[in-house]
């Protein structure tokens, strides 16, 4: 204001729009353009004293009417904003405007280079007017503009995101399926699997829609090499396995990553009564189908092979046990185990199995570019099945023993999970992170 850089302007935000101009017309000179530099001090701090209401005044810079660059056109610097500030309270009654406190910031924070996405290359100039003002030969900082990160099936803008939370139509900013950094640590994603995705896709100044399966791939890749392995049983069936002694135990070894050997080995108790996979047993299979069924055999994994000898149904028809025999010859790592059958299944033992939830998640949208759409509205584009909560699920105790928010874990044949830190001692839950294999896009064809 001392240098006759700025000016207090008295005209409404409407009249000040109108004198702007066109990208093709120059703008027309604020009747209060030239206000002594005395005048434009005293009404400053008045406004920022409180004397003036919310519109009745803001401070513009002083620069060029008929730029053609429409921002040079006097841009607002400051306006009069009187609700306290949740820092500062009613310390002050003027606030900056984004263009002008951008650089400003920058400046006196000691930021060297800005990196700001592709909507804010027309506002550089400004930025590099108002940073000069302040800047020399020895520093200045730098705007750089790069791409948006856009997904499918995501929406990035975070007005429409604070409308998910705000409506309750997600759990909250670290909801799961949200694309927010909590979020995809709370789902389980690893930061290495988010660096490998951004390498991937690289940086490049093209507005591209980014394909959700490449960060899915990325997170596969890396969760394959850390993970833990484990059995648990999401939808489960019971099995009596009728020629094994009653009130038998033992315990089989199981890898805890086949992809990395120092990670060792856990045990795992096997007993006479086991669960399986409901979807793993068909009474009258298909041709091609290799896991449990009426007069055929299976391994469990890690154990012996099984044969399905009958089942119990209850009075509507639905199967509550299926009755097998097993070979002792063919546990795993003995010599009767080189008998070759086509099916493995995963199992644990229903006897020391624990009790546990899964939430199941998915794509939080099924529209592959809910941003894009102009006809509905986005949260109508909602997945309705992004989010299955299922009860009951059982798992072996070593993974409830190792269980701990943010530790990898593969439920074999299933996918990986991490236990959710809503959990308690007595009420686990695992939060998918991702199946083992991308079906959504084989769905979509």
């Amino acid at each position: 204001i001392k240098e006759g850089k700025a000016y207090v302007d008295d005209q409404t935000s409407e009249e000040i729009a109108a004198q702007k101009g066109t990208p093709t017309q120059p703008g027309t000179e604020s009747p209060y353009r030239n206000r002594s530099v005395e005048e434009n001090l005293d009404l400053f701090i008045r406004m920022n004293q409180g004397e003036f209401e919310e519109g009745a005044r803001v401070l513009r810079a002083k620069i060029d009417m008929a730029n053609p660059n429409m921002h040079f056109r006097d841009p607002i610097m400051y306006r009069i904003i009187k609700t306290p500030h949740h820092r500062t309270g009613t310390t002050w009654k003027v606030y900056p405007m984004y263009d002008f406190a951008h650089g400003q910031s920058d400046y006196f924070e000691g930021v060297t280079h800005s990196i700001c996405t592709l909507e804010f290359v027309v506002h550089r100039p400004l930025y590099e007017y108002f940073v000069k003002e302040l800047a020399d030969e020895s520093y200045c900082p730098r705007q750089i503009e790069f791409n948006r990160l856009n997904l499918t099936y995501t929406v990035m803008s975070k007005r429409k995101l604070l409308q998910l939370v705000n409506e309750g139509l997600v759990a909250g900013w670290d909801d799961p399926r949200m694309p927010t950094i909590s979020g995809l640590r709370r789902r389980g994603f690893t930061p290495r699997s988010i660096r490998n995705f951004i390498d991937t896709i690289g940086y490049t100044k093209y507005e591209a829609l980014n394909s959700i399966s490449l960060l899915e791939h990325a997170v596969r890749d890396d969760l394959n090499k850390v993970a833990t392995r484990g059995m648990a049983v999401i939808n489960p069936v019971k099995v009596v396995i009728t020629n094994y002694p009653e009130g038998q135990t033992e315990t089989v070894e199981m890898d805890n990553n086949p992809e990395s050997p120092e990670a060792g080995t856990h045990e795992m108790p096997f007993s006479r009564e086991i669960y399986i996979e409901r979807d793993d047993f068909m009474e009258n299979p298909p041709k091609k189908f290799f896991r449990l069924a009426p007069d055929s055999e299976v391994r469990l994994k890690g154990a012996y092979i099984i044969k399905c000898t009958g089942v119990k149904k209850d009075t509507e028809g639905n199967i509550e046990e299926i009755y097998c025999t097993y070979d002792p010859e063919s546990r795993s790592g003995l010599p009767g185990s080189q008998r070759k059958v086509k099916g493995t299944l995963h199992w644990v033992s229903a006897t020391h199995a624990i009790d546990a939830t899964a939430r199941l998640y998915d794509r939080l949208f099924s529209v592959e570019n809910p941003g894009a759409e102009t006809e509905r509205d986005f949260r109508e584009l909602l997945n309705p099945d992004s989010l299955k909560v299922v009860e009951g699920i059982k798992v072996e105790p070593y993974l409830a023993e190792i269980a701990a928010p943010g530790l990898p874990l593969q439920f074999q044949r299933i996918g990986y999970f991490t236990l959710d830190p809503d959990s308690t001692p007595g009420n686990l839950i695992f939060n998918r992170t991702i199946a083992l294999k991308d079906s959504w896009e084989k769905a979509q064809k």
